[in-house]
């Protein structure tokens, strides 16, 4: 077993623990909506804290920290759709927003979006990227839900190109 660094991050703060788990793989399979954390920075900082973060096996009898994220994997496990989008270098979706917008997103691998543009039900679209975010949490590219929303990377990006 190897300890590693997880994070849920749901935008305006963020959970972490120390997780045992035999792979980084294994946390992502077992548990949705959380992420394995690979930057040396953050890993610094997390070993330096004065009180250290929770640490759970994670095959650990239920109740623990990760009982709500492993239920909610185990319920999408078997839906069509199930980790179509992990794995994959962009990921392109249109989803729909407030008062008739659709919102156009790239993702990275790691779920969190690279670009954006915002279609106002006029059609005029305005772009936005990272800097113009105060939040970038991740989405679980494992999610079935997702997979429906999948767009032609081809679609994005003439969307962006006619996006001001």
């Amino acid at each position: 077993m190897e300890r590693f660094l997880v994070t849920h991050d749901y935008g305006m703060g963020a959970l972490w623990w120390w997780v045992r788990a035999s792979s980084a793989e294994a946390v992502v399979l077992a548990c949705a909506e959380v992420e394995v954390v690979t930057s040396e920075r953050v890993l610094s900082w997390a070993r330096a804290l004065d009180a250290p973060l929770p640490e759970v096996d994670l095959d650990a009898p239920h109740p623990n920290p990760l009982s709500s994220f492993r239920a909610t994997r185990d319920a999408q496990r078997d839906r069509p759709g199930f980790g179509a989008l992990a794995g994959r270098d962009r990921v392109h979706l249109r989803m729909e927003g407030d008062a008739g917008a659709v919102h156009l997103c790239e993702l990275g691998p790691d779920g969190r979006r690279l670009r954006q543009i915002e279609i106002a039900p006029s059609g005029e679209g305005v772009r936005s990227g990272p800097d113009d975010w105060l939040f970038n949490p991740p989405s679980d590219l494992y999610d079935p839900d997702l997979a429906p929303l999948e767009i032609p990377a081809d679609t994005f990006e003439a969307a962006w190109r006619t996006a001001r």
